[in-house]
């Protein structure tokens, strides 16, 4: 493939709180904040902002006030008027956009690194709603190859019907970092700890970049979302009727074949995969997803062929 060239990096922001319940954003933006204090902004060379995404959810340790704020950064969103009845996370998706974006403007920052906690077993995984996003496919590269104490994965998410609606997709390059497995509301030290090594990676894979420094090219593996699975529910009430078999909770992105358990009903029964094609499993029992009537996902496995990319220099 032939190399790429694409301007230097000059604005990064790192995003926590876009969820409130997801702690390890909550708490790492301001201890962000009190490193480059106390440090100096002169330790890297890309201005960096830190934003608490959603602070009166943050307030309350809860997920949204109004709706999902990272469903809320479409264009024709962030265009909608203002009025006093307008959501809580539309005003602030638009304040976001304005001091982020525009989004799809010249004037937006490079990279935005929203930091996500899911309560399923996804390790650190790396999502992207882009198949062309060269600068994040080169950084999960570098973090498959810095961090080994837990798994690095890719997921790909199709958008068929429109544009990205999520946070980092204000960015010219987003980046969304989901670790997992942490409970709302809580923070745990080892997932805070992979977070902050993960991002920790990302910044300074920035400062390789902007060297100029080829960086070559090389393959990645990526879970590309096929579709959802729902609980069996009951069709008066339309409650669940089962819970995630105990043989596949916490085994995000094993392949699944046909007669696999995957459901256990609440009076014993198992219920077993039916798909022809063998899928693998990802956001297994996600707590945020039992509103949206998602059990989990079902991704194929692909490899990527990323090109080199070298920074154009002034």
């Amino acid at each position: 493939m032939e190399m790429i060239r694409l301007p230097v990096l000059r604005r990064v922001a790192v995003c926590g709180g876009t969820h409130g319940n997801e702690m390890t954003g909550v708490y790492l933006v301001p201890e962000l904040e009190r490193q480059q204090k106390e440090k100096g902004a002169a330790t890297r060379s890309i201005p960096l902002t830190m934003v608490l995404s959603n602070p009166r959810a943050v307030k309350e340790c809860r997920r949204y006030i109004d709706k999902d704020l990272n469903r809320c950064f479409t264009s024709a969103t962030l265009r909608s008027p203002i009025t006093s009845d307008t959501p809580y996370e539309i005003q602030r998706a638009q304040k976001l956009n304005t001091l982020l974006g525009p989004k799809g403007s010249e004037d937006a920052v490079d990279i935005i690194c929203d930091l996500h906690n899911t309560t399923a077993n996804m390790g650190l995984t790396i999502i992207s709603y882009s198949w062309s996003n060269w600068i994040c496919f080169h950084i999960f590269k570098h973090l498959k190859a810095k961090i080994s104490n837990v798994p690095v994965r890719l997921l790909l998410i199709n958008l068929p019907l429109g544009e990205s609606y999520s946070l980092e997709s204000v960015a010219k390059y987003g980046i969304s970092i989901e670790v997992g497995p942490q409970p709302q509301g809580v923070v745990r030290a080892d997932i805070f700890n992979i977070m902050k090594q993960g991002l920790d990676a990302i910044l300074d894979w920035t400062e390789t970049f902007n060297s100029g420094k080829v960086i070559e090219a090389g393959e990645a593996e990526a879970y590309i979302i096929q579709k959802s699975m729902d609980y069996p529910r009951d069709p008066k009430t339309g409650k669940p009727t089962a819970a995630i078999h105990p043989q596949l909770q916490d085994q995000d992105f094993c392949l699944l074949q046909r007669g696999d358990p995957v459901f256990l009903t609440f009076s014993g029964e198992t219920l077993s995969y039916e798909e022809e094609e063998p899928l693998h499993p990802l956001f297994i029992n996600e707590a945020a997803y039992y509103e949206k009537g998602i059990a989990f996902h079902l991704a194929h496995k692909k490899t990527l062929s990323i090109p080199s990319i070298q920074a154009k220099r002034d």
